[in-house]
């Protein structure tokens, strides 16, 4: 940090920096704890309840003759990556749209960047039926680009330019107008089976190559998202102070973007319409370990994924042996927390 812009910093500014790495490196390690734990329950728990044993012995001793072994194999062990890697994937770009645009209402789902990739898939399903999952992620990304684009260029064109809550309302409208052209595509094309679980958000029926293809993309982008986190720190305290710091602003949010749209697309090619992972957990964060975004990205990808396991094991107990969708599950918490916060936003205005 530049000594001189280190010594202009306003008391506020310094304040704000200020970060709990004790309570952090417990959150991971715990978290990390709770999350290997969580993955075995999830995995022994479906139509048939498997000891966790046998888990602890399909994963290091696996036998292609024992039934319950090609069961934890072939469905739920793909299926728990699958949630992990989803939800580490949606909460840090929540994180970092939080931090780089200092709104706090901002997330993947609720800024247009899910339906954008939804389009885009619904596209992909009308027009290139059998297409390779690769470019599946691929056409999310283009998507989800799509879609944060014209949130924020019809957000900004509001009189009084952009603010948090504004460029909700754009990203809710779009969202809504974007949904509504991928079930008219479904409904003209008639692939609105294909469809329908990407609505309802879910990881039933994961497969390891879907896994094989999405694990370099969010593994890169979370190592990336990592070696930006103090930028994003600097950002956070706002444009000014940041370019004080000697920070390459322009750069650093374009990095960001990228790596947002890599976390989000790829996440939505797999799971489907989840929102609010990307709202609740960099808050949960920031209120456990300060604003110090060397933080805040790696413990928001731990509960991130923490809660997205959890979600899913809730997803098959509620009303076992159906399903219920892992988003339906996610909003029951996400939409009393986003009420919140647009109130709090609303009277800070």
């Amino acid at each position: 940090m530049n000594q001189q812009a280190a010594a202009n910093m306003t008391p506020d500014s310094k304040e704000r920096l200020r970060s709990r790495p004790k309570t952090a490196s417990l959150i991971l390690i715990g978290g990390l704890a709770a999350l290997v734990l969580s993955m075995g329950l999830s995995i022994s728990f479906g139509a048939a309840n498997i000891r966790l044993s046998e888990v602890w012995s399909a994963v290091f001793n696996f036998h292609a003759d024992v039934v319950n072994h090609q069961i934890i194999r072939d469905l739920r062990l793909p299926r728990v990556l699958a949630s992990a890697m989803i939800g580490a994937g949606f909460a840090v770009a929540g994180a970092l749209m939080q931090g780089m645009t200092r709104n706090p209402l901002a997330d993947s789902g609720l800024l247009g960047i899910n339906a954008g990739a939804g389009f885009a898939l619904a596209l992909c399903f009308a027009f290139f039926p059998g297409l390779s999952f690769m470019y599946l992620i691929l056409y999310a990304f283009l998507g989800a680009g799509v879609g944060a684009g014209l949130v924020y260029g019809v957000g900004s064109l509001a009189p009084g330019g952009l603010t948090p809550v504004r460029l909700v309302l754009a990203g809710a409208a779009l969202s809504l107008l974007l949904t509504a052209l991928s079930e008219g595509v479904a409904l003209y094309f008639h692939i609105g089976q294909d469809l329908a679980f990407w609505y309802a958000g879910g990881v039933a029926g994961t497969k390891w190559v879907q896994l094989k293809i999405m694990f370099p993309w969010i593994a890169g982008a979370l190592i990336g998202s990592l070696l930006i986190s103090r930028s994003i720190t600097m950002l956070s305290l706002g444009d000014e102070v940041a370019k004080g710091l000697g920070q390459r602003t322009a750069l650093i949010k374009l990095a960001a973007v990228l790596i947002v749209l890599v976390l989000a697309g790829s996440s939505v090619a797999v799971v489907g319409s989840v929102g609010f992972i990307g709202l609740i957990i960099p808050h949960v964060t920031r209120y456990l370990v300060g604003v110090d975004y060397r933080w805040i990205v790696p413990c928001s990808a731990v509960l991130g994924s923490l809660l997205a396991v959890l979600a899913d094991l809730a997803a098959r107990m509620i009303n076992p042996p159906h399903e219920t969708p892992i988003g339906a599950i996610i909003s029951l918490i996400g939409v009393p927390f986003f009420l919140y916060l647009a109130r709090r936003e609303v009277g800070d205005l």
